[in-house]
């Protein structure tokens, strides 16, 4: 699914509005009837009937407030007592918002201009009493901090009991960089409209936005898939899309050969993760190369897998190469980095791999801690094949010789730039991990949750894309099929655990359900 900032979002309204003829007050109708549904979906309780509940809405002056009329109208005739908080004066509301304002006051609906102390003590009253809150403050045009007033009552939203669903984007988050500057509306869901926007996904939006559902309000499919969108949020069709067709006579030698290199001396966790990581994806041959002096650690952990000992007792060294090299030959992918360790005899094998391995290779963890020392080895991939790298917020800022602050304020951009510069898919970790390509697009992964925030599930992601890669499926597509399974195998998990206590090892045992249950439903 496409995914945009503000501007592209007026654009293709205005696209809709004045090229198609949709009028805008039939857009802002479809909208008032999204929330409604959402509304009747989700409120506490699970009443379809709403009669008799109570609903707060908060208006702004702009569209976003006419929203939030309609919607109080149509509360209204569900039989909700609604009561209307107006943040702007009467006059303030132009077009499409002020006819739905006097469609709300011909109904048996309140209406409060919010002016002074008393309509403080009104909305505080009617807050703790609504079962659902309505935020229609501030749509996707917002930028910068709430204004002060306004902060104080999105408070006392914040700590009333009722249900709050915020329109198109939480009042005080910015809809194209997820920025929050003081506070913002703690929604448990938004409806927003045409296609999510870049701050629902982006910097603290993720935390305040709850569950987003996304409807089209009728603006036609073609305007929707503009191709001039190179941003997208990862969905199940998408990825299912992907997913490599297995054929009845398939076997071991065409589900694809993948080389781990990894592993040291009191890491080799990180090794025995990463291959159960690419065996749960269903690779057909693993051949890890580790360390003499933890190949028969290795062997013992991981019975399926072959393992080709290199020499070192400790860390892999130069000597290495050979042994990477023959084993290669015959490999459709290659992936290096899970638990390496800062060994700097190593740098010199990297950079042969990176110059002479013409198969898809991943850079994860240690091997991007090399590389950022010396990040011209980079250059040495153009054109010999295709590069993924896996960096979390440190690794790349390491990379990008900049604070990891820099890199969460700038992660779309900076991601999208780097894969440009790079030549490589870089999927950039963390909560919304951003998978970039050479071309400019970039995918959000909405699965996963802060359990994966443990020891060695990165390792368990390194080891799936170099599964998926190995299978025969394109570098951009094997990224993003790493970590949507990666991430759906963790909310499977957080089902039974909640968001701790899970470990990778479980994440990887999960991997080949989610996939199977990513088939089943379609």
């Amino acid at each position: 699914m496409r995914i945009v900032n503000a501007e592209q979002m007026r654009q293709i309204e205005e696209k809709a509005i004045h090229q198609y003829g949709i009028p805008s007050l039939l857009l802002m109708e479809n909208a008032a009837w999204a929330v409604v549904e959402e509304i009747r979906r989700c409120l506490p309780n699970k009443k379809a009937d709403l009669h008799g509940r109570k609903a707060v809405i908060l208006v702004g002056k702009g569209n976003n407030g006419g929203d939030g009329l309609a919607v109080a109208r149509h509360l209204v005739y569900q039989g909700m007592d609604v009561t209307a908080f107006l943040f702007a004066e009467l006059k303030g509301l132009k077009g499409d918002a002020a006819l739905n304002l006097r469609l709300f006051q011909g109904t048996t609906g309140k209406c409060f201009v919010i002016e002074g102390e008393k309509q403080r003590r009104l909305t505080r009253l009617a807050l703790a009493q609504a079962d659902v809150v309505v935020d229609a403050l501030y749509g996707i045009g917002m930028r910068g901090a709430l204004p002060s007033l306004v902060e104080e009552y999105v408070d006392e939203v914040n700590r009333a009991p009722g249900w709050v669903v915020s329109i198109d984007i939480p009042s005080g988050v910015e809809a194209n960089t997820g920025k929050v500057y003081r506070t913002a509306i703690h929604a448990q869901a938004t409806v927003t409209f045409g296609l999510p926007k870049w701050g629902l996904f982006l910097g603290e939006g993720p935390e305040y936005s709850g569950r987003v559902i996304v409807d089209p309000i009728s603006i036609p499919a073609y305007y929707l898939e503009d191709e001039g969108i190179s941003t997208f949020v990862l969905t199940d069709d998408d990825v299912r899309k992907m997913l490599p067709i297995r054929k009845l006579k398939g076997h071991k030698g065409t589900h694809g050969k993948g080389i781990l290199v990894a592993g040291s001396k009191g890491m080799s966790g990180a090794a025995i993760l990463a291959g159960r990581g690419a065996l749960r994806s269903g690779i057909g041959l693993l051949q890890i190369v580790v360390p003499h002096g933890i190949g028969t650690e290795i062997d013992t952990a991981i019975t399926e897998a072959t393992i080709w000992s290199a020499p070192g007792d400790e860390y892999l060294n130069e000597e290495a190469w050979p042994v990477i090299l023959k084993q290669a030959e015959k490999a459709q992918a290659l992936a290096v980095g899970p638990g390496l360790a800062q060994n700097s005899e190593f740098i010199s094998v990297i950079e042969e791999i990176l110059r002479s391995i013409s198969c898809p290779v991943v850079l994860d963890a240690d091997a991007l801690n090399q590389v950022a020392k010396e990040l011209s080895l980079l250059g040495l991939r153009n054109g010999r094949g295709p590069l993924i790298i896996t960096p979390h917020p440190g690794e790349m800022a390491r990379l990008c010789a900049c604070s990891v602050e820099e890199v969460e304020s700038n992660r779309l951009d900076l991601a999208v730039a780097k894969a440009v510069e790079w030549e490589a898919v870089v999927v950039l970790k963390g909560s919304m991990t951003i998978i970039a390509s050479p071309d400019g697009r970039a995918f959000f992964n909405p699965t996963g949750n802060p359990g994966l925030g443990t020891g060695g599930t990165g390792d368990v992601l390194t080891g799936s894309i170099l599964a998926w890669l190995a299978q025969g499926v394109a570098p951009l597509e094997a990224a993003c099929l790493g970590v949507y399974l990666h991430g759906k195998a963790a909310d499977a998990l957080a089902i039974d655990f909640g968001w701790s206590g899970f470990t990778a090892s479980e994440v990887a045992d999960w991997l080949p359900k989610v996939r199977r249950n990513l088939e089943v439903e379609h």
